[in-house]
């Protein structure tokens, strides 16, 4: 098996200021005990094709209810690879806990980012059965899978990333694609 990726914590400058921006006020003093229990994702068997992803904090969401999770982390990935993030199996089965972007995917020039390549996580508690999800701190919620892929024989792009989320579409609106 390749091995072609390193999970590692964000800052914990990055993660305050992510925190305060997408959850809201916090204290230095809460949100270094929320960034020291972050947990690096891991595999729960020898046959995980997924690495689990952990909360950093307790949440609850009501039917129809969403929350934009910082996770602290981020990865480095090999060329030629992503990291493809989804919902876990179960809760997405027994509350159609979603992404709201449905998979999510984490190039390898993100790593790099001006945000450090800090993970988000926006998801939605879609039930259609009244039921409202329950996590505590280091539940896993997400799983990520890396991925080879392949470009195009005729590709000609030279444009390097610095930012998160719609930071290429932005590029190319701008018309400053190589």
């Amino acid at each position: 098996m390749e091995r072609i990726g390193k999970f590692e914590k964000v800052s914990y400058d990055r993660f305050y200021q992510d925190w305060i921006r997408t959850i809201g006020p916090e204290t230095d003093e809460n949100c270094r005990r929320i960034y020291s229990g972050i947990l690096l994702p891991r595999r729960a068997t020898t046959g995980s094709a997924g690495y689990d992803f952990f909360l950093p904090a307790a949440v609850n969401l009501a039917p129809g209810e969403t929350v934009n999770v910082p996770t602290g982390i981020r990865v480095r990935i090999a060329p030629g690879w992503l990291l493809a993030m989804f919902p876990r199996s179960g809760l997405g089965f027994r509350y159609r806990l979603q992404l709201n972007n449905t998979v999510g995917i984490i190039d390898a020039d993100y790593y790099g980012s001006d945000n450090e390549g800090h993970i988000f996580a926006k998801i939605t508690n879609d039930s259609n059965e009244g039921k409202t999800v329950s996590l505590e701190a280091g539940a896993g919620f997400l799983q990520g899978i890396f991925l080879p892929f392949g470009i195009t024989e005729d590709d000609q792009v030279t444009a390097e990333r610095n930012g998160g989320l719609g930071s290429t579409d932005r590029r190319q609106k701008s018309g400053k694609h190589d």
